[in-house]
């Protein structure tokens, strides 16, 4: 709580209601945060107002503030580009710094009789380097295709000591490297390869093919079929990779693509920078603790700030809030029109999925997760309209037997993996007639009862999300027990089809489609939610069948039969013991003697079927 909020509301309640740039200072007087407005008053007033609902990051940094100071200009597009220059200047503690991974690297020609091309962070005496590179993500880029092109080894022999001494690796055989430890290529023409390899990163690929073109026809017209042949399969390399390293159409030559991945306490932006139709560079900006509501935003209109270089294009994997203002305030700065936009479809689209699976990998390195599993909590979160990332979901099933055995499973994920040591299984004890709803309703209610036991750390924990395996009539059954229990926790259902696979998510009285790692993710625990309910079902029925075929021997009744179950805990290890053992239990000699018989049909001359037939 900052004591200070009675002052702060009677200073923001005189404050004009001009568009202009506020900063936040502590009680040492250094900014801590710099934000623009449309409407100081407005804006200013929302973080002291009374009983207000910031997120954590947000109220942290107005627990804070001990003053502020604000600036007014003549538009809100003056406040944008006066915010990015003050923010540059003082860099202060909760906004967005721009923070990214690059470091720089060098491409090394090694110094040996048949050379290596490889990605080296620091320059040594011996070899020939090409570099710096600004980015660790294209000089490996650029090492791993021109090696396949040209055919390079990667591994670790010693040339021409390793020649003949093993058989080729896999590489040989998929055509990615030219065997060389066959030793059937002569150091000449290694030296050729290399000679070309070296051209090809220096000037690139369009100008290697036509001067390998240019070549080929020399040695065609000089009968020199043989290196013809070779300089055709390099060219018809080098183009491969070229397609395959995604040539853009004309229109996305030079462009930017830009997507976030969100775990709430952190985000990880990717930045792809396509120029002259390749992907040059590729950043990630982390982004830990800042107090903008929309990091998004804030991130996009600092980094075109900080850039002298702004592309024809820039693709967003989503809206802006100021979409024309950016707009027009990149193009003012690169002199030319800017086109800013969100592709639906086509390859602006597959640039963007490749953007986001790059930023979430980076996230997913430091959760110990894959990005796959990451981006399927994130999508999930979204397409449910939740407003943070179900972190921590639990999922429940009811399974039976008719009204014999009523049984329920509870699984749990956490950022997308199950987390088996937080299963639970419950037998029902107060519905013992078929009747889902109401053993749902049980089982929430006895799970939401153990909310504040410390003793057990995960029925302590508050799920971010619960889903049912059932439609709106199991969701509409459970919400007033979670709504009572526990009211932060989001509900959803999880509807099969007719041949039992997930087809969407039940809300209310409405179904919502389910599509790509958000499906993935959902037909995956209910699949488990169903498995663990299942095998506890066949469980618990087979113990009691166990306990019901016991009951046929004189001198066996429920408790007895209990006791028995509880010592031998196996049907085979029951079936395996002699009267002796079976007495051991706590049953008289007849009773055992009894028992016995009837497990090996001994003197049984009812035409029922024995024990024996049960566990042979």
């Amino acid at each position: 709580m900052n004591d200070r909020l009675p002052y702060l509301r009677e200073k923001t309640a005189k404050l004009t209601s001009a568009p202009g740039v506020y900063l936040m200072k502590d009680q040492q007087n250094q900014i801590i945060y710099i934000g623009k407005a449309k409407n100081l008053h407005r804006r200013v007033s929302s973080y002291f107002r009374k009983e207000a609902s910031h997120l954590p990051k947000v109220e942290k940094m107005v627990s804070h503030v001990w003053d502020y100071d604000f600036i007014v200009t003549d538009s809100e597009y003056e406040a944008l580009l006066l915010e990015c220059s003050l923010i540059k200047q003082h860099q202060p503690h909760y906004n967005i710094l721009l923070k990214d991974d690059k470091g720089y690297c060098y491409i090394k020609i090694s110094d040996e009789p048949y050379p290596r091309i490889t990605v080296e962070k620091q320059k040594t005496p011996d070899g020939n380097y090409i570099g710096v590179y600004t980015s660790s993500f294209t000089a490996k880029s650029a090492v791993e295709e021109v090696n396949t092109v040209f055919g390079l080894p990667d591994c670790n022999r010693k040339f021409p000591q390793s020649f003949r001494k093993k058989r080729p690796c896999l590489n040989y055989d998929i055509k990615r490297c030219a065997g060389i430890c066959r030793g059937e290529i002569s150091q000449e023409d290694y030296q050729e390869r290399i000679r070309q390899a070296v051209q090809y990163l220096k000037n690139g690929s369009q100008s290697s093919v036509e001067r390998m073109q240019t070549e080929m026809q020399k040695a065609a017209e000089n009968l020199e079929f043989e290196k013809a042949a070779q300089l055709r399969d390099r060219i018809r390399a080098v183009q491969k990779a070229a397609a395959s390293q995604k040539i853009l159409d004309h229109e996305f030559r030079n462009a930017d693509i830009i997507a976030l991945a969100d775990q709430q306490d952190k985000i990880c932006i990717s930045v792809l920078l396509y120029r002259n139709g390749r992907l040059q560079d590729k950043i990630n900006y982390e982004i830990h603790e800042q107090a903008e509501e929309n990091s998004f935003d804030s991130f996009v209109f600092r980094f075109y700030h900080e850039r002298s270089e702004i592309p024809d294009r820039i693709l967003l994997s989503q809206e802006v809030s100021d979409m024309n203002l950016l707009q027009k305030m990149l193009s003012e700065k690169a002199g030319h029109k800017i086109k800013l936009y969100i592709p639906k479809k086509g390859s602006g689209l597959e640039l963007l999925n490749m953007a986001r699976q790059n930023a979430a990998e980076s996230l997913a390195i430091q959760e110990n997760r894959t990005g796959k599993e990451l981006l399927a909590v994130e999508s999930l979160g979204k397409l449910l309209g939740m407003s943070k990332i179900p972190k921590y979901i639990e999922s429940y099933d009811i399974s039976n037997f008719a009204s014999d055995t009523m049984v329920a499973g509870m699984v749990v994920f956490e950022n997308g993996r199950p987390l088996k040591k937080a299963y639970k299984r419950f037998s029902m004890k107060e519905n013992q007639t078929q009747n889902d709803y109401a053993c749902m309703q049980e089982v929430l209610k006895r799970r939401f009862s153990h909310l504040h036991d410390d003793s057990d750390p995960y029925f302590s924990r508050v799920p971010d999300l619960i889903l049912l395996d059932g439609g709106k009539g199991h969701v509409n059954a459970a919400a007033p027990v979670i709504a009572e229990l526990c009211p932060e926790t989001a509900l959803f259902g999880m509807v099969k089809d007719s041949k039992h696979r997930t087809r969407a998510i039940a809300a209310g009285d409405r179904e919502i489609q389910v599509s790509g790692e958000a499906f993935q993710l959902i037909t995956r625990i209910q699949d488990e939610v169903h498995r663990y309910a299942v095998a506890y079902l066949h469980r618990k029925h087979k113990k009691q069948s166990f306990a019901s075929d016991l009951l046929q021997v004189q001198g066996i009744g429920q408790k007895t039969a209990q006791k028995l179950m509880l010592y031998f805990k196996t049907r085979d290890s029951l079936w395996s013991a002699d009267v002796p053992e079976l007495q051991k239990a706590g049953i008289s000699q007849k009773t055992a003697e009894n028992l016995y018989a009837y497990l090996h049909g001994e003197n049984h001359e009812s035409t029922t079927p024995t024990y024996a037939h049960f566990v042979r």
